[in-house]
């Protein structure tokens, strides 16, 4: 089985864990779906040799796990510098300059105190990552954010919008 095959077989699987995410209410339950995500997701980039990509999901385990248990700021300040770093030594053009734009966005997003504005930051970083694998040649992995763009879509509307909507009406 080639490196490619079964990167994309390995992504396909992280799809799983991105469409549940977001049908979370609970911030910590949607957090712990991205752990596993972002762990098939950075293999599914060192299969592809794309260093910064999987040099970032690593970072991103670990970020997420670490929201787990805070919210502070100074941490979120740490892994956008341990991100610009890990882009520095890993740096391979557009694709790294997408994948880092994406990651900065989603640090921020990992240390958000609610889940709305996790929900908000994440659509922007999704955004990026999808053009980074539409850069990079995984049709899998664009899958993968256009469906995951789709479950946050979906989520943000069932917990934000639609219940605006209803008290609107009543």
């Amino acid at each position: 089985m080639s490196a490619f095959l079964l990167s994309q077989i390995i992504i396909g699987i992280a799809v799983c864990f991105d469409l549940v995410s977001f049908q979370f209410k609970d911030k910590k339950n949607i957090i712990k779906c991205f752990i596993c995500a972002v762990i098939l997701i950075g293999i599914h980039f060192a299969l592809l040799e794309q260093w910064t990509g999987a040099g970032l999901m690593a970072l991103g385990a670990f970020r997420y796990l670490i929201s787990l248990y805070t919210t502070s700021k100074k941490m979120a300040l740490l892994f956008c510098i341990s991100t610009l770093a890990i882009t520095f030594f890993t740096y391979a053009g557009i694709a790294s300059i997408l994948s880092c734009s994406a990651a900065l966005i989603q640090n921020v997003a990992a240390f958000s105190n609610n889940d709305k504005r996790l929900r908000q930051l994440m659509i922007v970083g999704t955004s990026l990552w999808l053009t980074h694998n539409i850069v990079i040649g995984s049709p899998t992995a664009v899958l993968l954010e256009a469906l995951f763009l789709s479950s946050n879509l979906i989520g943000y509307y069932r917990y934000y919008l639609k219940p605006a909507k209803t008290a609107e009406q009543v």
